[in-house]
């Protein structure tokens, strides 16, 4: 059967290997395919993947405020990450807590420039399921 609906977002890199590992790290993503220069990665939680593709020079990134969404299981795990990530220098946004449905969130900076925002108590879902 043919996907349908949103499957995928893909994002230019300049060192593939470089934002496989970011991606790995900050995001629990792991490879669920790979050739050349050009690699989908998945939380496997849903049919959705991040395509990353090898670019000689960079270009726009997602940003400043554009972003890619990642949830956490925790509050503690997001600030665990967040201070990965201020030791790695790539925090750009200090955690914000938002109150329902936004939940508590941080910003941090990809090898190219894209953010990806981590969050906890975030309730897309029920907000989604809710609209219906």
């Amino acid at each position: 059967m043919p996907d349908i609906g949103l499957t995928h977002i893909a994002l230019a890199v300049t060192n593939l290997d470089k934002s496989i590992a970011f991606y790995q790290k900050y995001a629990r993503m792991k490879i669920v395919h790979q050739r050349d220069d050009v690699a989908w990665l998945s939380d496997q939680t849903r049919p959705f993947v991040i395509v990353l593709v090898k670019v000689d020079k960079p270009e726009s990134p997602l940003g400043p405020f554009s972003h890619l969404g990642v949830a956490t299981a925790s509050r503690e795990e997001l600030d665990q990450l967040v201070n990965l990530a201020r030791t790695e220098n790539c925090l750009a946004r200090e955690p914000t807590d938002s109150g329902p449905p936004v939940g508590y969130w941080a910003f941090i900076e990809d090898p190219d420039g894209n953010m990806l925002e981590l969050s906890f108590g975030q309730e897309v879902t029920q907000t989604v399921n809710d609209s219906q």
